[in-house]
Formats: C-alpha cells, sequence, structure tokens
C-alpha cells in the first residue's frame, strides 16, 4: 500500500525559501519504475503540477518556477523533496506529493493514483 505523507510547509516572507518533504512508503515499484511528482492548489484554483521526477533522476518544471524550485529524491530513505527558493505570493498553495507506476511522468492529475494529505505553503509580500 502506498502512502505519502509531506511536511515542511510554513509561513515566509517573499524571496524567502522553504524545502517540502515527501516520506513515501510502498513505493517499491515506483522508485525503479515510476514517476512523483508535486503539485499544488491555491484557493479557488486547480490543482496543478509543479514539478515531477522520474525513477531515472530526470526533472521538469512548469515555468513559473524554472530556475526556483529544485525537486530531488532520495531512493535509499524513499524521500521526494522540493526546495523553493525566491518564493513569491503567488506560490502560496496547498503543496501534494503524488506517485504513479509509470516511467513517463504526466502533469495530469487524473494520471497519478496515489496522493498525500498536503502540506501548506503561505508567501507573504
Amino acid at each position: 500500500q502506498v502512502q505519502l505523507v509531506e511536511s515542511g510547509g510554513g509561513s515566509v516572507q517573499a524571496g524567502g525559501s522553504l524545502r517540502l518533504s515527501c516520506a513515501a512508503s510502498g513505493v517499491g515499484n515506483i522508485r525503479t519504475n515510476g514517476c512523483m511528482a508535486w503539485f499544488r492548489q491555491a484557493p479557488g484554483k486547480e490543482r496543478e503540477g509543479v514539478a515531477v521526477i522520474d525513477s531515472g533522476g530526470d526533472t521538469a518544471y512548469i515555468d513559473s518556477v524554472k530556475g526556483r524550485f529544485t525537486i530531488s529524491k532520495d531512493n535509499a530513505k524513499t524521500a521526494l523533496y522540493l526546495q523553493m527558493s525566491s518564493l513569491k505570493p503567488e506560490d502560496t498553495a496547498m503543496y501534494f506529493c503524488a506517485a504513479r507506476e509509470s516511467r513517463v511522468c504526466s502533469w495530469r492529475v487524473s494520471h497519478y493514483p496515489y496522493w498525500g494529505q498536503g502540506t501548506q505553503v503561505t508567501v507573504s509580500s
């Protein structure tokens, strides 16, 4: 059974940094042949993909976070991370860790069957 638990959210001022973590369990197959991702959802908006990383370590980002966010994983600890720097008020959202059992990463919410409960990030100006 796949379980994902996020942590590391909080409140920061614009320009600050946060590091989100996602502790994963039961993800043996995903670790070797899957994709993990960070999504976010702001109030009144649809959930959107922020960054993805495949089993080979290849990464991709949405344009609005390129150069500011870094997704990484620790296979030994089965953990996923999102280092966020130069945060902006528009980054304010609930951030979710997600996983799918496919080597092809996707930006679509419906393509990920496994989700964490989310961690709130609030950036003030």
